[in-house]
């Protein structure tokens, strides 16, 4: 019995010397990991998490160790170190950590997100290049969008002076503009039903994320399979099934349809299509295959939608919310633009305040509360700490942008800290929403563009009023997406 005893005490005594100091040995210093959670539990109780990163931050520094459950991840977490790993030495902080609930739903590693490497920086640059070949950052796609601000116009105008779901016009307008460039159509008439579909996925898929039994499931799966409630194999089953339903019949439809003798293409998909078949004819059959293009859909579908349409809704939220701000932009608005027209790019730089506007709902809303998991391609050294090859690392940009030494009181929605004694817009470069390096988001420039141009001819049109219901909510404790809300719309111009 005493020797059971001692082995017991000497085996529990070995894990804790491993659990608390022989792993973390050479990390940078961070909070003790729990067995199975590592640091994971308190932002349970803290979501989306920003205040658990910046309490950690003020007690570890610029950079610390955070275990997400067995695995090491050293965040970075200001502007000045950011700049000194993602941009100064890029190259060492470009690829992306393996994750394999990713690799489940996909099948493998495919797509532009989860991708490193070769095919990686293949699809990326294809990407880029085919929307700018689209028009991206020039006038045809400013057209394209304002298409989609006309008939936002013309759905709200049939509710004016009445509650209504302003956020679901909304998301069917940035759906149009993301779908029209990945496969050449709008959702309007019997394709409306698609969007109704594929719209339902992505709030089921925010809710399922938000439950306690995936969270814990994510990272301790045993455990988390005893909760109640769906698993996430049924999640992701869900999210596999109806999404790349879509995306495989919109390639299919494609492949039957295009004329590969015409050089410029209408769509994403078309564009790749055509690209295959030259790479096919040189003997390459794995870099442009169909798994990548479904893949690539899916990452192009859901970043160039989500992220903007949560960015809008919050803008609405935090005009809503702060006194006197939708008075000053519209004052603005009536010297610049008045009610004959369109709000266009053209009007950006003699419309700071409404900038200054967007600028503060991008960092308010603060919607990667926890960035993209990179890893380091070699050894290296950050903040005077050795970091091996494979090494998770994080750009811990909703940190940067709480940084209350560059933005004081920064929980507190104001614009007017980005405009100056002079009414200019100030530039503020720890204002980085897209993040930082070389996996800078792809669609900043169509991000940018739809945010200003939905939200300028909008706020133009249209005061908004609370409904019954009251001012939306910015409580964030239940995830990044705003709650639902209705305000009512009445007309500033005749």
């Amino acid at each position: 019995m005493f020797f059971i005893l001692v082995l017991v005490l000497t085996g529990i005594s070995i894990y804790l010397f491993h659990l608390l100091y022989w792993k973390r040995r050479n990390l940078p210093p961070g909070p003790t990991p729990l067995p199975l959670f590592g640091n994971t539990l308190p932002t349970l109780f803290d979501i989306p998490g920003y205040k658990t990163f910046g309490k950690l931050k003020e007690q570890y520094g610029d950079a610390y160790t955070f275990w997400m459950g067995k695995d090491p991840y050293v965040m970075i977490c200001s502007y000045d170190l950011l700049k000194e790993t993602f941009i100064r030495d890029a190259d060492t902080y470009k690829d992306k950590d393996y994750n394999p609930i990713d690799e489940k739903i996909r099948g493998g590693i495919y797509g532009i997100l989860q991708t490193n490497g070769h095919v990686w920086n293949t699809h990326r640059r294809f990407a880029l290049t085919t929307f700018r070949d689209f028009g991206l950052g020039k006038d045809l796609m400013q057209q394209k969008i304002l298409i989609e601000v006309e008939d936002m116009f013309r759905k709200l105008d049939e509710n004016i002076g009445e509650e209504q779901d302003v956020p679901t016009v909304l998301y069917n307008a940035v759906a149009n503009v993301i779908n029209q460039i990945i496969f050449g159509y709008r959702f309007e008439g019997v394709k409306q039903e698609e969007f109704t579909k594929l719209k339902e996925l992505m709030e089921y898929l925010e809710t399922a994320f938000a439950t306690l039994k995936i969270y814990v499931e994510i990272f301790v799966p045993w455990i988390g399979k005893l909760l109640p409630g769906k698993s996430l194999d049924d999640v992701l089953n869900y999210w596999k099934d109806t999404s790349y339903e879509f995306f495989n019949s919109q390639i299919e439809n494609h492949r039957l349809k295009i004329d590969f003798d015409t050089e410029e293409s209408l769509d994403y998909a078309e564009a790749y299509l055509k690209e295959q078949k030259k790479q096919k004819a040189q003997g390459e059959f794995e870099l442009f295959c169909d798994k990548q293009l479904s893949n690539n859909c899916l990452d192009l579908w859901t970043a160039g939608l989500s992220t903007t349409i949560i960015t809008i809704n919050w803008t609405i939220c935090y005009i809503m919310n702060t006194p006197g701000v939708q008075e000053k932009m519209q004052e603005e608005m009536d010297k610049v633009v008045g009610g004959g027209r369109l709000v266009t790019t053209a009007d950006k730089n003699d419309l700071p305040y409404m900038n200054a506007v967007i600028n503060e709902a991008q960092r308010c809303g603060n919607i990667v509360p926890l960035n993209l998991l990179h890893c380091t391609t070699k050894d290296t050294v950050i903040n005077g700490y050795s970091v091996k090859k494979g090494t998770g690392v994080v750009a811990q940009i909703s940190t940067v942008m709480y940084d209350e030494k560059i933005f004081p009181d920064p929980y507190t929605f104001n614009p007017d800290r980005f405009i100056d004694d002079n009414g200019k817009l100030v530039k503020i470069e720890q204002l980085i929403p897209f993040s930082i390096g070389k996996r800078q988001c792809l669609g900043e420039g169509l991000a940018r563009m739809e945010l200003f141009l939905f939200i300028a001819n909008f706020l133009n049109r249209y005061h908004i009023s609370p409904g019954s219901s009251g001012l939306p909510s910015l409580d964030k404790s239940k995830g990044i997406t705003p709650r639902k809300f209705e305000p009512v719309l009445s007309r500033r111009h005749a």
